[in-house]
This record gives structure tokens, C-alpha cells and sequence, in this order.
């Protein structure tokens, strides 16, 4: 794939975990699970979320 759709696609996988951790039902390993993130980013984007 190259870079620029690459690029797209993580951008679109983490405003779907952004909406997930606003949403609260789901643990942060589950969002990393489901969006195909690591678990540390899913922690840095509930952090930038909540500043």
C-alpha cells in the first residue's frame, strides 16, 4: 500500500478509537483490539483527548 493511503488508513483507525474511548463502554486493550492500534496508542489518544 503506499504511503499516503497508509497514512489515511491510521488516521481513520484512530478517530474510530477516539469515538470509542468518548463512548466509554470498552477497555482500552479491547479499542487497541478492534481498531489494530497498540495499546500504548490508544493511551496516547485518551490522553490527547482529555486535555
Amino acid at each position: 500500500m503506499c504511503k499516503a493511503m497508509e497514512d489515511m488508513r491510521n488516521e481513520s483507525l484512530k478517530e474510530v478509537a477516539k469515538r470509542m474511548l468518548a463512548d466509554g463502554m470498552l477497555t482500552i486493550e479491547k479499542i487497541a483490539e478492534y481498531a489494530g492500534l497498540s495499546i500504548d496508542e490508544v493511551k496516547n489518544l485518551d490522553t490527547e483527548r482529555t486535555v
